[in-house]
């Protein structure tokens, strides 16, 4: 079983990944996200593009788990991307999740809500 500290094929701790998101989602390149969590610019480089081709997916996920846990909650706005739309939401699902649950760190819960897929694979898209 995969611990939520981690991700699937990933050597680098989700609290660590989690933090460059953040970086990136606040308009920080890659080179300056590298220089900031201590990992080459090539690792964090291929998170950024990893969680970038799935952000859409991951905004519809975590948007769903957010008003699952809190069915009052208010749509989140949108902020003109979905990759810092994606990292909102998962901020607000995990609150959410904490308010409900126990406070847990939002990087643990959201491994754990993707069963450690945060930045895996692409689904193929069907093309029949």
């Amino acid at each position: 079983m995969l611990r939520a500290s981690t991700l699937v094929r990933r050597a680098d701790a989700v609290d660590v990944i989690g933090q460059a998101l953040l970086f990136r989602a606040s308009g920080f390149g890659h080179r300056s996200i590298a220089a900031k969590v201590g990992r080459p610019v090539s690792t964090v480089r291929g998170w950024l593009r990893r969680f970038g081709a799935r952000a859409e997916g991951l905004r519809v996920l975590f948007t769903g788990l957010f008003h699952a846990l809190d069915a009052a909650a208010a749509a989140g706005r949108p902020t003109g991307s979905v990759f810092t739309d994606a990292v909102e939401m998962l901020g607000l699902a995990a609150a959410a999740a904490a308010r409900l649950f126990g406070p847990r760190p939002a990087w643990q819960f959201a491994s754990a809500a993707c069963g450690g897929l945060l930045l895996g694979p692409v689904p193929a898209v069907s093309t029949s």
